[in-house]
C-alpha cells in the first residue's frame, strides 16, 4: 500500500459493492492519482459501516449499497460517496450534506445507449421479435401465430419524463416515423416543447398513446405512477416500456393487465425488486413481454464513461476539489460544516 511504503497518510477510496466484473479501472485510476484503493462487499447498511470502518476509507464508489442516515453518522471519516448511475435512491443526500459529505453521481452518461435500449424494447414489443425468434427455435415457420404485429408510423409515441435520456427517445422515436407526445412534471399542458412535441396531461398521453415510454426519476410522488388505475387508462393495442426505476410501475397489476389481455405488450429492463430478482413475479408468466435485467445503462463504452467519471468524482472530492457532478456542493464551503 502506498500508505506503508511512504509513511505518508495518504487518502483512500473504497469500491462498495460495485456492478462490475473487477475494479481494476478504478484501482488505476486511484495509483495514478496518489490514493490508496480497497474493495468491500455488502449491500446493507451495517455491512456498508463495517467496511468503511475497517478500511478507514476517505470516500466510496457504490452501485447499489445503501448509505442512509446510520452511516453517515457511524463513519465521520468519510468525505464522499460516488454513485456509479444517475439515481441514488440508495443515499440520504441531506443527511450526508449534515455531516459534511459529498454526494456524487454521473448524469447523462447513459442518454445514448439507455434511449437505444428504450427504443429497443418498444420494438421488439410492437414486432414480437422474441416469440418469432422463439417460434423459429421450435423449428415452426409461421410469423402469423404471432399476430398482430405493429409498425412504428401510424402510432403515437408518448414520452413520460422529458429529461435527458426521455428527450432522446423522444427523437429517435420521432425519426422512425412515431407521432410524439410528452409529458413531464416541468413542462405545462397545452405547449409544445422547443423540439415541437406537444405537451399532454399525464392521462391524456396514456388515453392517446400507443407506446409509452417512462423515463422519470424515481421519488415519492412518481412512486406506482403507473398503477391499475392509470394502465385501465391505456390503449388495448397500447405497449408499455420501462428503462426508469422499477417502481414507477405497479408490476402486479401490469401482469394482470398484460394476462387479461388489455395491452398490446410490456418491454422492462427494471423492476421493483432488483438483486434479487423474484423470478416467480406475475410478470414472468405474463404474455407479450420482451424483460432485460437492468441492462439498459452499460454499453462497452458507455460502461467506461460511468467508471471513470464516478471514480473522478471520488478523486476529486478526497483531493479537495470541487466534483463537477455533486449533488450537494456547499459541503465544500468550510462556513456549511
Amino acid at each position: 500500500m502506498i500508505r506503508a511504503m511512504t509513511g505518508v497518510d495518504m487518502p483512500k477510496i473504497v469500491a462498495v459493492d460495485t456492478d462490475f466484473e473487477d475494479n481494476n479501472l478504478e484501482e488505476a485510476m486511484a495509483r495514478d492519482a496518489g490514493i490508496e484503493f480497497e474493495v468491500t462487499h455488502g449491500r446493507t447498511a451495517q455491512a456498508v459501516i463495517d467496511g468503511l470502518l475497517e478500511t478507514g476509507a476517505d470516500a466510496a464508489v457504490t452501485s447499489y449499497a445503501m448509505f442512509p442516515r446510520e452511516v453517515f453518522e457511524a463513519c465521520p471519516n468519510l468525505k464522499a460517496v460516488s454513485r456509479t448511475g444517475v439515481g441514488y435512491d440508495e443515499i440520504d443526500v441531506g443527511a450526508a450534506t449534515e455531516h459534511g459529505v459529498a454526494v456524487c453521481n454521473v448524469p447523462g452518461y447513459g442518454t445514448e445507449v439507455v434511449s437505444d435500449h428504450a427504443i429497443t424494447l418498444a420494438l421488439s414489443v410492437l414486432r414480437r421479435i422474441n416469440e418469432l425468434d422463439a417460434d423459429m427455435r421450435r423449428g415452426v415457420w409461421d410469423y402469423a401465430r404471432t399476430r398482430p404485429l405493429g409498425q412504428c408510423r401510424g402510432r403515437v409515441f408518448g414520452v413520460v419524463g422529458m429529461g435527458e435520456i426521455g428527450r432522446a427517445v423522444a427523437k429517435k422515436a420521432a425519426g422512425l416515423g412515431f407521432e410524439v407526445v410528452c409529458w413531464s412534471r416541468s413542462l405545462k399542458p397545452g405547449r409544445r416543447t422547443p423540439e415541437g412535441y406537444p405537451v399532454l396531461r399525464l392521462e391524456e398521453l396514456l388515453q392517446t398513446a400507443d407506446v409509452v415510454s417512462l423515463h422519470t426519476a424515481l421519488t415519492p410522488e412518481t412512486h406506482h405512477l403507473i398503477n391499475a388505475e392509470r394502465l385501465a387508462l391505456m390503449k388495448p393495442d397500447a405497449v408499455l416500456v420501462n428503462t426508469a426505476r422499477g417502481a414507477v410501475v405497479d408490476t402486479v397489476a401490469l401482469a394482470q393487465a398484460l394476462c387479461e389481455d388489455k395491452l398490446w405488450g410490456a418491454g422492462l429492463d427494471v423492476f421493483e425488486q432488483e438483486q434479487p430478482f423474484d423470478f416467480d413475479h406475475p410478470i414472468m408468466k405474463a404474455p407479450h413481454t420482451v424483460l432485460s435485467a437492468h441492462a439498459a445503462y452499460w454499453s462497452e463504452e458507455s460502461g467506461r464513461e460511468l467508471r471513470e467519471r464516478a471514480m473522478q468524482a471520488a478523486i476529486d472530492a478526497v483531493q479537495g476539489r470541487v466534483p463537477v457532478d455533486c449533488l450537494n456542493p456547499c459541503v465544500f464551503d468550510l462556513s456549511a460544516r
